[in-house]
């Protein structure tokens, strides 16, 4: 009998969650792209949040 994967609503929620805070850390980056440092913590933001939107699908599913 093949086993099945299910994801669960948390996996679904907190990848939303972390990559909707990962597009806002990209649209930061693009806003202040003449302020170098204000556009680096936007980078920094939107790489941050984008990892962890994929380990929470991978951890919770």
């Amino acid at each position: 009998m093949a086993e099945t994967g299910l994801q669960s609503d948390k996996a679904i929620g907190l990848g939303l969650l972390f990559g909707a805070l990962g597009v806002a850390g990209a649209v930061v980056m693009y806003v202040a792209a003449a302020e170098q440092l204000l556009a680096g913590w936007g980078f920094a933001l939107a790489v941050v949040f984008g990892s962890l939107a994929v380990a929470a699908i991978h951890v919770f599913s």
